[in-house]
């Protein structure tokens, strides 16, 4: 490409387990259709199992929003096989056309929207993959820049962004979700000692148990899940959510993502979707994935005529219960940070946006506007109007 300087990444081979043994390359092949996509799949979640397993990597999750959130998407998945055949890493991705400041961009990003939590390399050996990836991609001129979102800090993709940086590309991090999550007991007891919420709590639950039967229930096998299901989405789309356009229910490719992740989930044993029902109606829900150790709290919803007892609350604290009991060391309230999740926690995990540009004029100028001229734009705007 015109104006384009090649940068200098380090030799993939360059790497030596003992003297005078070389590593062999990586070799990264390209992945541009379902039916590849597929192939891949026990290969795939047993790089996921010896890697970081979590199920937002796994094969199933990340088939089904493809299937409804990008069912049309121009395919760009790596993956990096090792000398001996076997898949050492993979790097999911689309080729689309975006916009930067009102800028048409050509850009690599995700397969992400904020449906889909968290997002990573994943990868036996981060920092070689990282040069294999970028070493592929910087011999395609059909981009301008790779985006990566929802990036947990500390987490293998960081190292995509090293090589770059080592490499002269310009580069940035954004900031994004910032996830509360709680670090369970192993006992109720244990759990429930000095916690600050414990006895408006019990106020609210002697006032609701006054208006009828409270009850809770757990949904984890398929049997009746779609009749559960639209209890969830039919509770949710009932407040504010549906006056934001945002419930479940409102759109045909959330409904069936979460349908569809559902029934997966519930064939695989991962399902917790939760109610909390008074006199067998819901009035709270979570829809939730059970998962290595973990609840995965991805959806809630609760009767907004009832928000005097607080039945979101009240159904998360039998919740945190339920999973003390189950063994669970983890209930990861996922998404953005909230004042109704720090209800139970202070500890959050930081997610990042990453990006990495061509080194060209346009890849400058485009990781400049972003992270140089809109932040100091955006404090200039910020001290004008604290003067007023």
């Amino acid at each position: 490409m015109l104006g384009e300087r090649v940068p200098s990444l380090p030799r993939q081979n360059a790497v030596e387990s003992a003297p005078h043994k070389r590593v062999e390359p990586l070799r990264v092949e390209e992945v541009r259709d379902l039916a590849a996509f597929d192939a891949l799949e026990m290969e795939w979640n047993a790089l996921v199992k010896r890697v970081d397993d979590q199920v937002f990597y796994r094969h199933e999750f990340v088939r089904c929003w493809i299937e409804h959130f990008a069912p049309g998407a121009k395919l760009r998945i790596l993956a990096a096989r090792n000398a001996s055949g076997g898949l050492a890493a993979v790097l999911g991705l689309q080729e689309e056309q975006g916009h930067q400041y009102g800028v048409p961009v050509r850009q690599l990003s995700s397969l992400t929207n904020k449906h889909s939590c968290r997002f990573d390399l994943i990868a036996e050996e981060p920092k070689r993959a990282a040069v294999a990836f970028l070493s592929h991609l910087l011999g395609d001129p059909s981009w301008e820049v790779l985006r990566l979102s929802d990036v947990p800090e500390g987490g293998a993709a960081w190292e995509l962004l090293h090589a770059a940086k080592g490499a002269g590309m310009p580069w940035g991090a954004w900031p994004s979700a910032r996830s509360p999550y709680l670090v369970l007991p192993s006992t109720v007891a244990a759990w429930t000692k000095g916690r600050g919420n414990a006895k408006p709590l019990r106020r609210r639950r002697r006032r609701l148990e006054e208006k009828g039967r409270v009850e809770v229930e757990r949904v984890a096998g398929i049997e009746g899940l779609g009749s559960k299901l639209e209890e969830a989405f039919a509770l949710e789309q009932s407040g504010w959510k549906a006056q934001e356009g945002t419930a479940i229910a409102q759109a045909v490719h959330r409904r069936g993502f979460y349908t569809g992740l559902a029934r997966t989930a519930a064939e695989r044993g991962w399902l917790g979707l939760y109610f909390l029902r008074l006199d067998s109606r819901p009035i709270a829900f979570q829809y939730g994935l059970e998962y290595a150790g973990r609840y995965l709290a991805m959806k809630p919803g609760y009767d907004e005529a009832l928000s005097e007892v607080s039945p979101g609350h009240l159904l998360t604290e039998n919740l945190i219960q339920d999973c003390i009991g189950r063994g669970l060391g983890e209930l990861d309230l996922l998404g953005d940070d909230a004042p109704y999740k720090r209800e139970w926690t202070e500890q959050t995990r930081q997610h990042h946006w990453l990006f990495i540009y061509r080194d060209t004029w346009m890849g400058q100028t485009l990781q400049r506007s972003k992270f140089r001229w809109a932040p100091v734009a955006k404090r200039m705007v910020g001290r004008w109007v604290r003067r007023r």
